[in-house]
């Protein structure tokens, strides 16, 4: 155990601290953290890099490109979702897939359209990049890519959404931002447990993935009439409730588990 690694960014994560209502409890460490649970952890965190890219896509897709702009965002993720889900292709064709390299142009019917394409499509490009350093990591060790379920987190805070605009857009974004400052606060706990070169590249995500939380709260005000605290709040609530339920299924964003 190597605390010394987390403490020069300490000033970084007491924001995340502040935000989230409860600290991740020590047994999901205590299990994550065992060799034997290493794969499960590294390929759900592949699973979640690929799905925060889904999501930011599906943002822009929805409220914000033009549909030849939408195509390009579906095409430049499939190479990753065939090698997840179908496993189609390899590393290398990663490398040299269709990348977000030029500006994507707003669909002149959406209202929200250039704040939302600024941040979600830096955070596509970030996202991916980190999908294919987890599986480097996976790829050094010879831990194989295949089916995984889902945990409840992501799906249990989505039922909270209301079902009209731009209500419908906010929760979501406020969604977003949660699921990055878990990440986050994660990477930092799970850190010190780990062998050296995943830790190291933990900690390199730290600064990306608090910025990342705080550009979906950002953007959630600016989108909203009134304050969104109050509905932030309510989620944050839902939010807690999950990471210290128990949970069946050991995954990264899972609560305690049922059998520590």
């Amino acid at each position: 155990m190597n605390h010394s690694v987390i403490e020069p960014y300490l000033n970084l994560l007491n924001p995340i601290h502040d935000f989230l209502l409860c600290r991740t409890p020590q047994e999901w460490v205590q299990q994550a953290s065992l060799s034997e649970n290493l794969p499960v952890i590294l390929l759900d965190h592949l699973h979640c890099e690929l799905k925060a890219a889904q999501s930011a896509a599906l943002l822009l897709r929805r409220y914000a490109v033009n549909q030849d702009h939408g195509q390009a965002l579906l095409d430049a993720l499939q190479p990753y979702e065939d090698l997840v889900y179908r496993g189609l292709g390899d590393f290398r064709q990663l490398k040299r897939s269709k990348q977000l390299s030029y500006a994507l142009q707003a669909a002149e019917s959406q209202p929200y359209a250039d704040e939302i394409i600024d941040k979600m499509s830096r955070l596509i490009r970030e996202e991916l990049h980190h999908f294919q350093q987890v599986l480097e990591i996976m790829q050094r060790r010879n831990i194989p890519l295949y089916k995984l379920s889902a945990s409840r987190y992501a799906a249990q805070l989505i039922r909270h959404v209301r079902t009209y605009e731009p209500q419908a857009l906010i929760d979501k974004l406020i969604i977003g931002a949660l699921i990055e400052a878990r990440s986050c606060e994660r990477f930092a706990a799970l850190a010190p447990y780990l062998e050296e070169d995943i830790a190291r590249f933990y900690v390199s995500l730290l600064r990306s993935e608090a910025r990342h939380y705080q550009d979906y709260l950002e953007l959630a005000q600016k989108l909203s009439d009134i304050d969104i605290t109050e509905r932030v709040n309510e989620f944050r609530t839902w939010e807690a409730e999950l990471i210290t339920a128990e949970d069946t299924k050991l995954r990264f964003h899972s609560g305690i588990p049922a059998h520590a």
